[in-house]
């Protein structure tokens, strides 16, 4: 058997690669050293700008070409770096020698010795990291989550009035509408996506162990944590003052710990939605073309529902891993972090595929109004709850002598089918109050469903 030329490994980056592309620009390998270079060369333009260690400042144009760096950074710096690394063996040194090399290039042979000047690598890697895990949540991810919100919104709209069977333990129980049932996911995806936009994005640059001990050997009268302080809240990034010589990664955790948990609540809907499309409550749109199935011509598969239930699962599993692993660092450092941290765009790509995939779903479905209410109608017991509870108001006011409404409601109704001619012969004949007995005998399942309609509101 012959060998295949080079093929990617991953999904993401093979078959479903156009949906995540997005992602690539942050959170792959090219785009963190992008952020290396982005960290290496600000930091140079900080030191000069306060004139430190007797340098002076540059002028605009000698920073903007600086800026280029990392501005441009294409193909040319990616297979630069990955020559250099191959001899260095160290990814960061590599990021520092292409720097230094076009410093050279750019005139400005006289700051080389400022280029990653009293840094250790995770300083760098832990601005970088912080810039490009915020650039992909906050301008792809969130993005795509608000997307897939705010389909549901218009679906909880459209269908607020829509009455629905409500299935208990999968039973049948006190109806809703199926626009409220889509509001209490948009509610909930609201609530974590605007804690995952108000997240923390921490980075240290406080040197080897976090003590800036060479810094002060350096210029024992400059007030560094101050200098660092102000460079990494320059990025838009906040800044940790207190960390060995790794950024603890907190705010990591908390942020894989919600995107895990948006992740959950998403998962909750794409089985929901495949539940209801298979009791016939929403109609899949034929797409032109497409085979549902490669022997029953009949079929339509809702594959982006499942499709998206996978892929949470695996980003899930992940964000898990990503979490209990960077939480931990033995002592002052130990690298389990970095292999750990390189699958931050694996993790949040399957999250996005799943995403689209829900937004494509979304947009793919019609409910079928005729199914909910023949459903509906076939279910005339649920009516229970209402005219036990009006039974005890009764009692209360003293209209009703009935000892246990709950009891005769369940000896009526438990475990077995009830019609509406039976139910209603059934409410003729209780003591109650005349007017209470009219408002049940007025009473419908479809009608049933309380503040269903107006809860879609809130969300």
């Amino acid at each position: 058997m012959s060998a295949l030329p080079p093929q990617p490994l991953s999904p993401l980056d093979g078959r479903y690669r156009a949906a995540v592309a997005g992602l690539s620009d942050y959170l792959s390998e090219a785009g963190l050293n992008r952020a290396r270079v982005e960290v290496e060369v600000e930091w140079l333009i900080a030191l000069t700008d306060r004139a430190l260690l007797g340098t002076s400042r540059l002028d605009d144009v000698q920073k903007d070409r600086l800026r280029l760096l990392y501005l441009d950074f294409g193909q040319d710096a990616v297979d630069w770096l990955a020559a250099k690394e191959a001899v260095t063996r160290h990814d960061v040194k590599a990021v520092e020698y292409l720097v230094r090399d076009r410093l050279a290039s750019l005139g400005l042979d006289s700051i080389a010795e400022l280029t990653h000047f009293a840094c250790t690598s995770e300083d760098i890697n832990s601005t970088a990291y912080a810039l490009t895990v915020k650039r992909a949540v906050h301008d792809v991810w969130l993005p795509k989550l608000h997307q897939v919100i705010a389909k549901l919104r218009t679906l909880a709209q459209q269908h607020q009035d829509a009455a629905m069977l409500a299935r208990t333990h999968g039973q049948p129980a006190t109806p809703t509408t199926m626009g409220k049932e889509l509001a209490v996911f948009v509610w909930r995806l609201e609530r974590i996506a605007k804690q995952i936009a108000a997240a923390d994005f921490l980075a240290k640059f406080s040197g080897a162990t976090g003590t800036w001990s060479a810094h002060l050997a350096a210029d024992p009268d400059v007030d560094w944590p101050e200098i660092s302080r102000g460079f990494i809240e320059s990025l838009g990034l906040g800044f940790n003052p207190l960390t060995t010589q790794i950024e603890s990664h907190d705010w990591q955790v908390e942020l894989y710990d919600r995107a895990r948990h948006a992740g959950g609540i998403l998962h909750n809907l794409a089985t929901d939605i495949w539940t209801y499309i298979s009791l016939g409550y929403f109609a899949q749109i034929p797409v032109a073309g497409a085979t549902g199935s490669s022997t029953m011509p009949h079929k339509i598969n809702p594959i982006r529902f499942e499709n998206a239930e996978a892929n949470l699962e695996i980003a899930g599993g992940l964000f898990t891993t990503l979490a209990q692993t960077l939480v931990t660092s033995r002592m002052q450092r130990d690298l389990t972090d970095s292999t750990t941290q390189r699958n931050i765009g694996v993790a949040f790509g399957h999250s996005l595929l799943a995403l689209d995939n829900l937004l494509r779903g979304l947009g793919e479905i019609l409910l079928r109004e005729d199914v909910l209410l023949a459903d509906l109608d076939d279910n005339w017991e649920v009516l229970a709850e209402a005219i036990q509870t009006v039974v005890r108001a009764e009692i209360v006011a003293g209209r009703s002598q009935i000892s246990d409404p709950y009891a005769l409601l369940k000896d009526l109704t438990r475990g077995r089918r009830v019609g509406a001619a039976e139910l209603a012969e059934f409410v003729r004949g209780l003591d109650i109050g005349e007017e209470a007995r009219q408002r049940l005998l007025a009473l419908t399942p479809a009608g049933y469903v309380g503040l269903a309609a107006s809860l879609v509101e809130l969300a």
